[in-house]
């Protein structure tokens, strides 16, 4: 079958055509269009690999860059009989980066306190909500995610840039998968280190990541539950974090099972424990728990090789019957240690943690067209 697509965006990225019969893979070379001149593109697949109805979107290598309509709203899936034999699409924008992002679905920014008390460290944090757009129209409860280092999660302006995701929760909103709050808590400056460190004072003197994690788990969880509908089973409540944070919400995760069942787990510093001798709870009947890591190749010549370590461990834990795994790991050959990488990872991570693990992008309004024939 033959398919010929027409854009008037023409830049340097190729462009791919995903769908059903690639497992929704947005970025497969098996199937990246050949360019006839700059604005017409076609691709020639075979009948035997295709289903009788193919579902499909056109992309340019990434979710983050996929086919948009010319107000820059994302489209439906696009439907034909294979029977067809041929077909000619027309696309007029495209994401850039996940951008544009629409105002109307932004998050709801609220600041829970500019100094909630941790009484496991005596010492105050501020920690900030960020709700639905419709939170306050709407009477739903909702999943909840912890994240750490909040002044690098969403402010303009932070010293090392941000993970952007009021922007990111704006484009999962848009999909239909932005049902969420994210309770973002700053870290404390000087005192970060030792409260990301769990126990191990060659690396930070006096580490308090034990108290730290009792706080999240035992005085923030607590009050963010009483004061939002917030969903309150561990089935619909995750903990992540980048680096340092991304070790913390590990050590929550294997401590708190109970508690937590969905880790989001970016660039950890895996260094401090080599390891991989995280202490953890047994329970008589595992808690299932999923886990999404990442990891950039250019992050230093030790990173991906860590990660892949962990998660043999990982695999091993789970023989042991000290938890059932569900893990994805997901490496960025371009990535390098920062919050711009981060960033795109972040809504491959949540729609994978807390929706359903489906590559295929879900159906949006306007309704679905009706098959070509």
């Amino acid at each position: 079958m033959k398919f010929e697509l027409y854009t008037e965006e023409s830049d340097d990225r190729p462009i791919y055509i995903t769908g059903n019969f690639n497992k929704w893979n947005p970025k497969d070379y098996s199937y990246q269009l050949t360019q006839q001149d700059p604005h017409r593109y076609s691709i020639e697949i075979d009948d035997q690999i295709l289903p009788s109805v193919v579902e499909y979107k056109f992309t340019k290598g990434g979710w983050e860059n996929v086919e948009l309509d010319k107000y820059g709203s994302i489209t439906p899936n696009r439907k034909i009989n294979k029977s067809v034999g041929k077909t000619s699409d027309i696309i007029e924008k495209w994401r850039l980066n996940w951008g544009p992002f629409k105002k109307e679905f932004f998050p709801i920014v609220e600041i829970i306190s500019e100094k909630f008390y941790i009484p496991q460290l005596e010492r105050y944090r501020k920690v900030w909500a960020l709700l639905p757009y419709d939170y306050y129209t709407s009477k739903k409860s909702y999943p909840v995610l912890y994240l750490q280092d909040a002044q690098n999660l969403f402010n303009e302006g932070s010293g090392y840039g941000n993970w952007e995701i009021d922007k990111k929760l704006s484009i999962l909103a848009e999909y239909g998968r932005g049902d969420m709050i994210v309770i973002a808590i700053e870290h404390g400056s000087e005192e970060r280190i030792k409260e990301y460190i769990f126990d191990n004072d060659n690396v930070a003197n006096g580490s308090e990541g034990k108290k730290y994690i009792r706080f999240i788990a035992d005085t923030l969880k607590p009050y963010v539950d009483e004061n939002y509908r917030t969903k309150k089973d561990r089935d619909n409540t995750g903990i992540g974090g980048s680096s340092l944070g991304a070790l913390i919400s590990i050590y929550s995760g294997f401590l708190y099972p109970e508690v937590y069942s969905k880790l989001l787990i970016f660039s950890p510093s895996l260094w401090v424990e080599p390891n991989n001798n995280f202490p953890m709870m047994n329970f008589r009947t595992p808690f299932k728990t999923k886990i999404y890591l990442y990891g950039g190749a250019q992050e230093g010549s030790k990173m991906v090789k860590r990660i892949y370590v962990f998660e043999e461990y990982l695999k091993r834990w789970e023989k042991k019957n000290l938890f059932d795994f569900e893990f994805r790991t997901n490496i960025n050959p371009e990535g390098t240690h920062n919050e711009f990488y981060w960033s795109q990872e972040f809504p491959r991570a949540i729609e994978w943690l807390f929706y359903d693990n489906r590559e295929n992008p879900v159906e949006v309004k306007p309704q679905q067209k009706s098959i070509k024939n």
